[in-house]
This record gives C-alpha cells, structure tokens and sequence, in this order.
C-alpha cells in the first residue's frame, strides 16, 4: 500500500454521485501531504515556537485577571515592532535576579507607566501623571503607598492586579524593557476545580 495514493475517503466522496454537485470542487485537503504539506509543517511549528511560547500561571498576583493554574499563550515577535502600551500584560525576566544564575524566574504583569511617566500610589488610588486610574480589574485597592516615582527611559513600571499580594515594581521599582520576554495573548485553559 502506498502513502501517496489517494485515500479510500477521497475516492468515496469524489465518486459518490450526489457529491459532486457540491461547489467544493477540490477535494485535494483529504490526500496525504507529502513533502511539500510536511515542509510547511515543519515551518509553521519553527514559527510558532519562534514568536509564541505556551506558560502556567503559578501565583494569585494577577488574579481575578488571570487565576493559579491558568494555561496563558504568550506571544514574542510585537514588541520588535512597536513598544509596550498600558495596560498590556506582559511576561518578563525577574529584574532582581543576578546574571549567571541558573534558574530563569519569570513574572508576570500589568503595564501602568511607560518611560516618562510620574507614578505614585496613596488612599489605595493608582495615579499617573497625577491622574487618578479606573481600574475595575484589581481585585482590591491596593494598602501600600508609593512616593512620586518618574520612570527612566527603557523601562515601564508593572503592578499585578492583585495589589496587595504581587512581588512587583512597588517592591523593586522600573522594569528595564530588555526583561520583557512577551506579550500576553489569551488564556486557552482555565481549570474548572480551582
């Protein structure tokens, strides 16, 4: 038996009579690929693992947003294009941790100031700019206080939307963009037990 003829579907829907009436007049997709479709494949999971990476949220931090257990796709390639916006969820080296340390931690969290930027926190109110944020995706105001702090040229400051329980810039200041790793795109496994 050969690989590369066509399949026992294909010779049944292309020769069965009231089949071919049907404007698809192709029926090429059900016949095996060969080299040129195991080609392609192969490019579009080189791709894919280039720009995208699959992640797990560990932590509460970015709850109610995004809850423990969460499978998240985390996309690579925008921020060689254009630069980080506000409120951009974002996926990101830990800024403390020494180079040549073996272990890689990874964080992730919320933009809410760009390079330029003045940001403080006090009352439990997030302002930028002097500007009071709305931000109905907290899971509570935040207890802590933050002093005027003007972000540095290529960083962004990063908080996690729960306030009160996220190791964030509030604790170790701006992150440097070189620590970006990705942007967040969508979560496609959110655990039913949890």
């Amino acid at each position: 038996m050969s690989l590369l003829r066509p399949s026992a579907i294909y010779n049944f829907v292309t020769s069965y009579p009231s089949l071919r009436w049907m404007p698809c007049q192709s029926w090429g997709f059900l016949r095996w690929p060969g080299l040129d479709g195991f080609l392609r494949l192969m490019v579009v999971g080189l791709l894919w693992s280039t720009f995208s990476e699959l992640r797990f949220i560990p932590s509460s931090s970015m709850f109610p947003t995004l809850r423990v257990g969460d499978r998240i796709i985390v996309e690579k390639a925008s921020y060689y294009i254009k630069n980080p916006s506000i409120h951009d969820i974002i996926i990101f080296k830990d800024p403390t941790q020494l180079y040549g340390e073996n272990t890689e931690t990874v964080f992730i969290k919320r933009i809410v100031a760009k390079a330029g930027d003045a940001v403080e926190v006090h009352h439990g109110v997030l302002y930028v700019n002097g500007v009071a944020q709305q931000e109905d995706f907290i899971a509570q105001p935040p207890t802590y206080t933050i002093p005027l702090t003007t972000v540095p040229n290529d960083h962004v400051y990063v908080l996690g939307d729960n306030r009160n329980n996220s190791y964030d810039s509030h604790v170790w200041g701006p992150l440097p963009m070189k620590n970006i790793i990705g942007r967040y795109v969508t979560c496609y496994h959110r655990p039913t037990n949890i």
